[in-house]
């Protein structure tokens, strides 16, 4: 079975390939994949870039190119819904693209011609990698739920307010999880993610967010990762 691992930031790759012992880089639309091994099994790691355009594209690549068997996708998020807080661990449940929004002709959030707005992940899968967080970071606070991406980083109390009263049960904002979701369902391909809060989606946002990757959520990824294929 081949696994792909994928993270939205460079800080986030390097930590995965330091476990990889005999990673080949291919080189794929504009994008470098890791072919090897990760606690002797079959991994492809990628840099997934940002936004919900490039992700969808890396998952694309990944189904087709490198036929991998699964997906796993980890990086960071900014926590809306209460208690959510800088450091706790999220596993999707679900996704949901924030704004989206093709309406009057389809619903608000629903993606025309799918019938659908939320797109579940794997329950097997996604089971498995709240099991490996566990391990892996065992005094974080972990939650399972609802994911919404969209192309903008929030960084505005408002913004994260209003996503809040418009979505109740969202648990945190990104903006690859949405994309990587959908093609995975057109593809039938299983997909689980996890996101370790890196702030708050509010005005402060952006002062913690860079400091936060570099100097936790990589490592982060790592033990998890590991853990989920050790």
């Amino acid at each position: 079975m081949k696994t792909a691992i994928v993270s939205a930031m460079q800080e986030e790759l390097s930590s995965v390939l330091a476990l990889m012992p005999d990673e080949h880089k291919v080189a794929v639309g504009g994008r470098e994949f890791f072919d090897g091994h990760l606690h002797g099994r079959e991994v492809v790691a990628v840099l997934a870039r940002i936004g919900k355009v490039a992700a969808a594209t890396t998952a694309a690549v990944l189904i087709e190119r490198f036929k991998v068997d699964r997906i796993v996708f980890t990086g960071v998020a900014g926590g809306i819904a209460p208690g959510v807080n800088v450091g706790d661990v999220v596993v999707a449940e679900s996704f949901l693209q924030h704004d989206l929004d093709a309406s009057p002709i389809f619903p608000k959030y629903e993606v025309p011609l799918y019938g659908m707005s939320r797109f579940a992940t794997d329950a097997s899968l996604t089971q498995q990698l709240a099991d490996a967080a566990r391990r892996a970071l065992p005094d974080a606070k972990l939650h399972r739920g609802l994911v919404i991406s969209g192309d903008r980083f929030v960084a505005t109390s408002a913004e994260s307010r209003a996503l809040q009263s418009a979505l109740p049960d969202a648990l945190a904002v990104e903006m690859e999880g949405a994309a990587i979701a959908q093609v995975c369902h057109d593809y039938g391909v299983p997909f689980a993610a996890v996101r370790t809060i890196s702030d708050r989606a509010d005005d402060a946002a952006h002062v913690d967010f860079l400091l936060f990757v570099r100097d936790v959520a990589s490592g982060h990824s790592a033990a998890i990762v590991e853990a989920f294929l050790g």
